[in-house]
Formats: C-alpha cells, structure tokens, sequence
C-alpha cells in the first residue's frame, strides 16, 4: 500500500492534519506505523477508515460513529453491527411515528367541531368527562399530564378543565398511544402543536422532518457503502485488536 502522511489524509475531507492526528489517539481510525524518527506513516486502510468514520457522523450521528469505530478497532465487529442494526431500527420508528402523526392530524382536521356544550373559551370538559369520550381512565388522563402531554388549566378549587385545545392534543395522544408510541416521544410533539400557528405550521414542520429523515436514510446507504469497503480493507490486512495498540505510546511528531 502506498505510504501517506497526515496530511495527506486530510486534504481529502479539508480537515488539519491535526484532526487526522486527534481522530487516530481516539480511536477512530488504526493506529498509525512509525519511522525510525516517528514520524506517522498512514496506508490507504487509514484512509479507508477516515472516510468510513466521516461517512457515519451524518447517518448514525456523532455518538454512534465513534463506538462503531472504536467496537472496529478493539476486535468487537458485532458490537459495531449491534449499533448499526439500532440507528436503523431508530429511523425505522421515526418514520412510523411522522405517519402516526399525520393520520392524527388529518383526524383532528376532519373531527367535528366542539359542541355547543365545550366552546373554546367555555366551561369544557371534567376528566370525567374527557376520559368518558377517549375510552381511558381517568389515572390514564393524570399520567398524561405528569407526562407534560396535556396541559389542563385548574378552577380555584384545583378542578380540571379541558378546553377545545387540550381535547385535541388529548385524542392526538390517544391516537400514538394506540399505536404503540411512548409518552417521552409524544409529548415533544404535542407541545411542537401548541406551539405552532396551526396546524399548517406543523404540516411544514412534518416536512421538514420527512426531508431530514430521507436524507438520514440516504446518508445511510453511502455509510454503508463506506464501511464494506473498510470491513474487506481489514479482513485483507488481518488487523485484529491484538495487532492494533490501542493507544499510542510514542511522541507525537508528524
């Protein structure tokens, strides 16, 4: 293999030659062989790592892309699977959740208005009352609330009362619930509706969040494009954790 330097690795990213040095005492790609004067000497299994990790940060996140890397080069190649194999299960339940929540919301958009008896800025509904209409029990109700899910306002008395608004993020909950959603994933959304200027600022955000969760999934395929070609890289060079100190013990020069 043709011998390379630091920088050589990373004018191909526009990185310093520096980051290339930081990412190697981190774990992140082999450790390098040295000269007599040790100065680093890098080979295209290097580079190949360089681009595997770079090519993970935008699918998998800066988390994940580090303990891949690092399960790689401590001989754990199914631990770097495992986290793979979750990243994607990850954007797997965040494309069932957008879709739970655009049913929601074509829902909400065909439901009725509130009767005459729960107005807006009227009397609105007892617990007793709303769980009565969502099939729930009332504890179901008050777990939603501890969940900052729902938002009641209170009478003098300490009684809540559920407007036109907190009805509907109240069926919305309902709706993911069914679906299998938990409350730490529902509640960042309800909130995002209460917030919104309607529900045709939420339509935009939801697609936003589809066009980030394609990307995601594009930038996967290229990681794994990346990878493969690092994993036969490997497996060529016969690189195992006991061929690859983990840490480097010589001076840093180049």
């Amino acid at each position: 293999m043709p011998k390379l330097r630091p920088v050589d690795l990373a004018r191909e990213h526009a990185l310093s030659a520096q980051t290339v040095r930081n990412y190697e005492r981190d774990g992140l790609i082999p450790p390098a062989q040295r000269t007599p004067t040790s100065y680093r000497v890098y080979t295209e299994l290097h580079a190949a790592a360089l681009r595997s990790y770079l090519a993970l940060v935008p699918a998998h996140g800066y988390a994940h892309a580090r303990e891949i890397m690092r399960a790689l080069h401590t001989g754990r190649r199914d631990v770097a699977l495992t986290v793979i194999d979750r990243s994607h299960a990850e954007l797997l339940r965040d494309r069932e959740t957008l879709a739970a929540v655009r049913q929601a919301l074509t829902h909400v958009a065909t439901a009725p208005p509130p009767s005459a008896d729960e107005p807006r800025n009227g009397p609105g509904l007892s617990i007793g009352e709303l769980a009565a209409r969502l099939g729930v029990t009332a504890e179901t109700l008050r777990n939603w609330e501890k969940a900052g899910v729902l938002a009641p306002q209170r009478t003098t008395t300490g009684r809540r009362i559920y407007h036109a608004d907190d009805v509907r993020d109240a069926e919305l909950t309902h709706l993911l619930r069914r679906g299998g959603y938990l409350l730490s994933q529902i509640a960042p959304i309800i909130q995002q509706i209460r917030t919104a200027d309607g529900t045709q600022a939420l339509h935009t955000a939801l697609g936003d969040w589809q066009r980030r969760l394609t990307a995601r999934s594009v930038a996967m395929l290229r990681a794994a494009r990346e990878l493969a070609c690092y994993l036969e890289l490997l497996d060529a060079a016969g690189v195992t954790a006991e061929s690859a100190p983990a840490t480097d013990p010589s001076p840093t020069r180049a």
